[in-house]
């Protein structure tokens, strides 16, 4: 028997809508690297103005946005402190030290969740000759390897205004961010005020094909610009590109309250426990992960393995109810194995 096939690895996988491929084939463009690619102007103003900031700049991958991000705000051998398990310091290939020469020291939290006082607690000062002084701290929000957890509104305060009287930075990795705000109903502009830099993500939760937006400052946009002209992510009629960003922020953000619903759906249906399913990923712990993988994958069901007994299912744009019944029947039957 033939199924459709339902992906649930990640929110990457999500495929352009009609209504995007159209807004991307027309498109007005001209040249980003002269500034003159008005989609890309457009993008760059909107998300800049949606998270209170005074610039902006589209890169071609959230990790490149955060990397900039931390090294506008982190000199070579200094430190960046986060958390253990996070996105810039677990999946970026250990870019801050390879390209930046910037130093990373984590922070074990518990659940991944943001514990202000805990990572204040770790800062290393300036002016000590034996110690590499703690430059910035890094929050990811929504955290990715937690789950898809919201971090805590009065934490993130706690840390920014500490950050201010200490001459520390604060840099967020934003990438679902958008999923925080939907989730809890603090708006973009509050948590953007709670960051010196951060990166934010159009090809996750919001379908884009391609691209993130790095905000900041306005002189440390035009620093950013210059770094990503030197890490090779100067686009040209990018505007194509940047065209997609654009519906997806007219079209595709409230709408994440619909994957946020089904990842809890699927919670209950596999016997999860849902008050855990903040966003649009659900964790199943203490399973056989390759085999449950490779069986549902043979039915047309993909998960993530992220675990050897551990499996996530992200819900995205392209999962509809039918596809959220479809795996909690799959999935359902397997682990009743």
């Amino acid at each position: 028997m033939t199924y459709s096939l339902v992906d649930l690895r990640s929110d990457t996988v999500t495929r352009p809508t009609d209504g995007m491929r159209r807004a991307m084939a027309e498109a007005e463009v001209g040249d980003d690297v002269y500034g003159e690619d008005a989609c890309v102007n457009a993008l760059e103003e909107r998300v800049a103005d949606l998270f209170g900031h005074e610039a902006a700049l589209f890169v071609p991958s959230g990790t490149m946005g955060n990397q900039i991000g931390m090294r506008l705000v982190c000199e070579p051998g200094q430190e960046v402190l986060g958390d253990a398990e996070a996105h810039v310091v677990t999946y970026e290939m250990g870019a801050a030290a390879a390209v930046f020469g910037l130093s990373t020291r984590t922070v074990v939290s518990a659940g991944c969740r943001l514990d202000a006082a805990q990572l204040i607690e770790q800062v290393r000062p300036r002016g000590d000759w034996h110690l590499t002084a703690t430059a910035a701290i890094a929050v990811e929000n929504t955290h990715n390897r937690g789950g898809g957890l919201v971090q805590p509104l009065d934490q993130l305060q706690q840390l920014w205004d500490w950050s201010r009287g200490a001459g520390v930075a604060v840099h967020l990795d934003g990438a679902r961010v958008w999923n925080a705000a939907v989730a809890s109903g603090v708006p973009l502009s509050t948590y953007g005020r709670l960051a010196d830099t951060a990166s934010v993500c159009l090809s996750k939760g919001l379908g884009a094909p391609v691209g993130s937006v790095l905000v900041a400052g306005a002189e440390r946009i035009a620093a950013a610009r210059l770094w990503r002209k030197r890490l090779g992510g100067g686009m040209r009629q990018a505007g194509v590109l940047a065209a997609a960003g654009l519906h997806a922020l007219d079209h595709h953000l409230d709408r994440l309250a619909d994957d946020h619903a089904r990842a809890r759906t699927l919670a209950e249906r596999l016997g999860a426990d849902p008050s855990r399913v903040e966003t649009n990923m659900v964790v199943l712990e203490d399973v056989a992960a390759p085999v449950v993988a490779e069986a549902a994958r043979a039915q047309g069901v993909l998960v993530g393995q992220v675990g050897p007994r551990r499996i996530r299912l992200v819900t995205h744009l392209d999962v509809d109810d039918a596809a959220v019944d479809r795996a909690a029947t799959v999935l359902g039957d397997l682990l009743r194995r």
